[in-house]
């Protein structure tokens, strides 16, 4: 089996692929700087902790626990809201940092690089569901951060032959079923665990932000993926590229959309009903964004096989459980 290095492996999508990593045998070494991951989620992998972007450091990291047969970066910032008010740390993040590694990664002969991209990158589709090759448009710097690493990549396997592939997915959601792995973001801003939070009484009562969309009830329509079906695709990515797959970008989801109201029944029927107050939209949000996979699929034999509304959301009320010690019995539905 391989020896990869995984950034972000200590973070929410990004441990969940080191956990079947893992599992399909391989060698890992993890590079996170733990400032939105935990030590323990990374398991039996080997942690080393430390900035991504600093050159100096990831190349100590390649001389000390390579050769390494690919790499898959997770590291980077995430919240399309903060992106708005922040741009500049994001563009460091998400674009100047990434190449950094990607220098360091070329200069050690890397032919296998896996970036954890986003539909983001596509803003207002004109069509859905979106092809990989609909217009790149992002609305939002962190959409832009990450359209422009792709770039960088393309640019860097043409000069150096380094193999690579963007997976552009959209609303990653869900836990493990184990109940030891889930999302646990700080500050939360995802819909499902918010909503969840709400339903339970540990959060406050949900903002519902938006319900003047050009869509069937009002609000934005999302493609949910189960974070362990993008944990398989990360996998299957990385030992394809290092088997000789072709380098290019992919959308990665179900192609069915749910809108925000209807993730709140999913969350009423699993947990309890969500209390809630609508709000104005959230700045950066396009209103409908569902994913035409069917290249990813094609070309690597992958299907989302945990990624229905329940599902999602049982799994992720299995680990909120888990970590507030709350009961099912104690919810009163």
């Amino acid at each position: 089996m391989s020896k990869l290095l995984v950034t972000g492996g200590a973070g929410y999508i990004g441990s969940h692929t080191v956990r079947s990593l893992l599992e399909a045998g391989h060698n890992l070494v993890v590079l996170d700087d733990l400032s939105a991951g935990s030590e323990k989620a990374v398991g039996s992998a080997t942690l080393v902790v430390g900035d991504v972007g600093d050159r100096e450091f990831v190349r100590s990291v390649f001389s000390a626990y390579g050769p390494f047969d690919g790499v898959l970066h997770f590291a980077g910032s995430i919240e399309v809201a903060r992106s708005m008010v922040e741009p500049l740390d994001f563009y460091e993040t998400n674009l100047t940092k990434a190449i950094t590694l990607l220098g360091v990664s070329v200069e050690h002969g890397i032919k296998a690089f896996v970036f954890s991209s986003t539909a983001a990158v596509y803003g207002i589709p004109e069509s859905q569901p979106i092809v990989e090759d609909a217009a790149i448009d992002p609305i939002n710097p962190y959409g832009s951060s990450k359209s422009m690493f792709e770039q960088v990549m393309a640019d860097a396997g043409q000069a150096h032959g380094t193999g690579w592939i963007a997976l552009r997915y959209f609303n990653a959601c869900g836990a493990h079923p184990d109940g030891d792995l889930g999302e646990n973001h700080e500050p939360e801003t995802h819909l499902i665990p918010l909503a969840i939070a709400a339903a339970a009484g540990v959060g406050q009562s949900l903002q519902l932000r938006g319900t003047d969309y050009p869509t069937p009830d009002g609000t934005c329509v999302r493609d949910y993926i189960h974070v362990t079906d993008l944990a398989a695709a990360h996998v299957t990515a990385i030992e394809g590229l290092i088997g000789g797959a072709s380098s290019g970008v992919f959308n990665l989801g179900t192609g069915v959309g749910q809108s925000n109201r209807q993730v709140l029944e999913a969350v009423g029927r699993v947990v309890a009903p969500v209390p809630y107050d609508e709000a104005d939209r959230r700045p950066g949000d396009p209103a409908e964004l569902v994913a035409d996979s069917r290249a990813f699929r094609a070309a690597f034999g992958w299907e989302p096989k945990a990624s229905d509304l329940d599902t999602i959301v049982a799994s992720a009320w299995k680990w909120h459980q888990s970590q507030w010690g709350i009961s099912t019995d104690a919810i009163a539905k």
